[in-house]
Formats: C-alpha cells, sequence, structure tokens
C-alpha cells in the first residue's frame, strides 16, 4: 500500500511540475529541434512567408531575441517578421544547420550548431559562403513558447 501511495504521490507532483511550465529533457530537447528546423526553413531557396510566420508562433508575445556579437535586439514580432520577409529577396543558393550538441537546464536549452550556406543578398554584387558555429540559448515560458533567443555568433 505504501509503494502505492508513494507512486500516486510521484504522478501528483510530477503533473503538478509539468503544469507549472517544467518541461522534461525530452521535450525540452523536441523543442530545441523544433526551433532549428524552423529556423532553417525560413532560409531556403523557395522559402515563404509561411515559414517565416511559422518561425514567429515559436516565440512568445513578449520574447527577447538577443544577437550578442552584434548587440543587436529584437523584442517586436512585426519588426521580426518584415526584416526577416525583407530578406526574401536574397537569393539563397543553398543553407543548412546541423545541431551538434544540446544542453538542457529549467526550462532552457543551449544549442552549438553549424550553420553554413550560400548566399547572394540582394543589396550585394557578391555571393556569400559561410560556415559558422554558433551557440544559441532558448528561454521558455510557461505556455512552452521562447521567450528569450540569445545568440553568441562564432
Amino acid at each position: 500500500m505504501k509503494k502505492l501511495t508513494l507512486v500516486f504521490i510521484s504522478l501528483i507532483l510530477s503533473f503538478s511540475s509539468l503544469a507549472k511550465g517544467k518541461f522534461t529533457t525530452d521535450q525540452l530537447i523536441e523543442k530545441a529541434k523544433t526551433f532549428v528546423s524552423a529556423k532553417n526553413a525560413r532560409q531556403q531557396p523557395n522559402t515563404t512567408t509561411k515559414e517565416i510566420d511559422h518561425y514567429i508562433s515559436l516565440l512568445s508575445d513578449n520574447f527577447i531575441d538577443e544577437h550578442i556579437k552584434f548587440k543587436f535586439t529584437y523584442t517586436d514580432k512585426s519588426e521580426l517578421r518584415s526584416d526577416m520577409v525583407g530578406k526574401l529577396k536574397d537569393e539563397v543558393i543553398n543553407s543548412n544547420i546541423e545541431i551538434n550538441e544540446i544542453m538542457v537546464g529549467a526550462n532552457v536549452v543551449f544549442i552549438k550548431m553549424t550553420e553554413m550556406g550560400k548566399v547572394k543578398p540582394a543589396h550585394l554584387d557578391k555571393t556569400i559562403e559561410y560556415s559558422k558555429t554558433n551557440i544559441v540559448s532558448l528561454e521558455f515560458n510557461e505556455s512552452g513558447l521562447i521567450k528569450h533567443i540569445r545568440r553568441y555568433h562564432g
């Protein structure tokens, strides 16, 4: 009987912590993979506003997207969307993101990823090739939406 009571209490505590927005390691890893997939989809040769809107749907209404190296921050979804739509004018030859490593904390994930691509920005006469390893941290709110992105560019 004591074992059954302990199992029952354990289940209640588990569900209680999930209801408060505490996500399991597996859930956070899945959220990290979803973010990387959406980020990758929004910078492909055939990207449309559909992929951009999906990416933005992962963000909470009060999000912060912080680019540490460039000392630049987004906090407005419409401004972010407008800038992303503007980049649709660029000619993307190829783009890919590979996850190298994921570390998980309390409602946060750190993703080490390599971003590779070849693109001709609309405002330049030349094509740019890149391959950079970057680290991104994603903090999630109780609903599982991203509330803070910190980008540490390589």
